[in-house]
């Protein structure tokens, strides 16, 4: 089964953080291509926001080779890009596991990477490679590639869905847990008793729609 995993990251190593400390008001969006070898995401947009010239001299960081203005289209350049994929980034986990890159926006100097595996393993061995390269990312998001809305596939209401997800990313079902069901309903803004139930009842139907087939 697919799995399609969103991913934030606010630290500063990722290499086009050091745009934003030039252009704060900024927003950079890299733009999808099919890779080729190494040949990983050679362009990304970048939108002036209050800037009225762009102008990347200056720009300097261990995984950027070469930054170069290609065009300037409606308030936005499109920049191509030579990473050097010595430095250890998102971008690297992505060339050196089974995950794609489905898209990746930084903006206010907060990066969303969006990745799709094939299976669940593929995301997981996505997270490993970046624990172990201390490349610092936060799972936010993670589901079933389906044409149906999120959650009807296994009969959750759309509060379960958010009530299991944010408590998965937050690290709530880790060993040992990162937070309790307290801080994860706090930022719900519900009580614990209400996220307490939204998390039973949607493991159950979880379980009763992956586990347990119509006719056990």
């Amino acid at each position: 089964m697919a799995i399609e995993a969103s991913f934030t990251a606010t630290e500063g190593e990722f290499p086009l953080a050091e745009v934003f400390s030039k252009f704060p008001a900024a927003r950079i969006e890299l733009d999808r291509v099919v890779p080729t070898n190494d040949v990983l995401i050679p362009y990304f947009w970048l939108q002036k926001g209050e800037s009225s010239e762009i102008d990347l001299e200056g720009i300097d960081h261990p995984g950027i080779d070469d930054l170069r203005i290609v065009d300037d289209v409606d308030g936005a350049v499109f920049v191509r890009i030579d990473w050097d994929f010595e430095y250890e980034s998102v971008l690297t986990a992505i060339l050196e596991t089974d995950v794609g890159l489905v898209s990746a926006v930084g903006k206010e100097g907060k990066w969303t990477f969006e990745v799709r595996g094939t299976e669940q393993r593929d995301v997981s061995d996505f997270q490993s490679y970046c624990k172990r390269h201390d490349i610092p990312v936060e799972l936010t998001q993670l589901h079933a590639l389906s044409p149906l809305e999120s959650g009807q596939e296994y009969d959750l209401t759309e509060a379960q869905r958010e009530a299991l997800t944010l408590a998965y990313a937050r690290g709530f079902y880790d060993s040992p847990r990162e937070v309790t069901q307290r801080e994860v309903a706090d930022e719900l803004e519900i009580s614990r008793q209400a996220l307490a139930s939204r998390l039973q009842r949607g493991t159950r139907r979880l379980i009763a729609s992956t586990l347990v087939g119509p006719s056990d």
